[in-house]
């Protein structure tokens, strides 16, 4: 179409900050872009309230965390941060995002997680995601779409899931990825001290990682939920 991006990307990631794909998710768009699928990350807001760092030094940690696990694209769409609202204007720039780059696959954050952006950040998106495929539903120039599937991802929790992505061969390059968040991730003296960034930090991460990873009997996983049944051809 005229006028609109032609880049088409099979994997888009949203989350509410930068920092959020990479803690649930970062394996995994590693590991398909390493089998030739396009990915993207589309953060919501800068994290300009973040208790550590600056929306500078943030916006230079997710390029080269977006380096790192080498994504296509990487969109922010400068909400507020804990300005996320669920308006018809916020859910109708993410739905923009989904019909210009088309991708097949959706990931949000999980509904229920300790920081409330990162609720609505899930509960935007689903919304996003099903106005997307609504020919009669008006956002700007971009066509509609159906995504074909849409996953959650955790953050903070840990839960029942759908589906495991094994990520084991690619994990030491998702802890790089977090690890270029220092602003975030790693405590100096002048820092106020947060949930993420104590000692312990990446120690609970690759725990996770690791008890999502037994679950189908590897070392690392990244578990996703769906909020659909998946369509399967056989069960052989």
């Amino acid at each position: 179409m005229k006028g609109v991006s032609v880049l088409r990307i099979d994997l888009l990631a949203f989350g509410a900050h930068p920092d959020d794909v990479e803690i649930g998710i970062g394996g995994t768009l590693l590991k398909h872009h390493l089998t030739g699928y396009t990915t993207a990350i589309c953060d919501l807001t800068k994290g300009e309230l973040s208790s550590n760092g600056t929306v500078d030094r943030r916006k230079e940690e997710a390029a080269e965390a977006g380096r790192i696990l080498k994504v296509k694209k990487r969109i922010n769409l400068g909400f507020p941060d804990r300005g996320l609202s669920r308006s018809p204007e916020q859910i109708d720039r993410i739905t923009q995002v989904i019909r210009q780059y088309r991708p097949s696959v959706v990931l949000a954050p999980y509904w229920e997680d300790r920081h409330p952006d990162h609720v609505l950040c899930g509960q935007m998106v689903r919304e996003a995601v099903f106005n997307a495929k609504l020919v009669n539903k008006k956002t700007g120039k971009e066509a509609a779409h159906r995504v074909n599937h849409l996953y959650f991802y955790y953050i903070n929790g840990f839960g029942k899931v759908d589906v495991v992505v094994d990520v084991s061969d690619v994990y030491e390059e998702k802890v790089q990825a977090l690890q270029a968040y220092q602003s975030q991730f790693i405590r100096t003296d002048e820092e106020v001290a947060t949930p993420i960034n104590d000692s312990l930090f990446f120690d609970r991460i690759r725990g996770k990682d690791m008890n999502f990873g037994h679950l189908v009997g590897v070392q690392y996983g990244e578990g996703l939920v769906r909020i659909s049944p998946l369509l399967v051809p056989s069960l052989i």
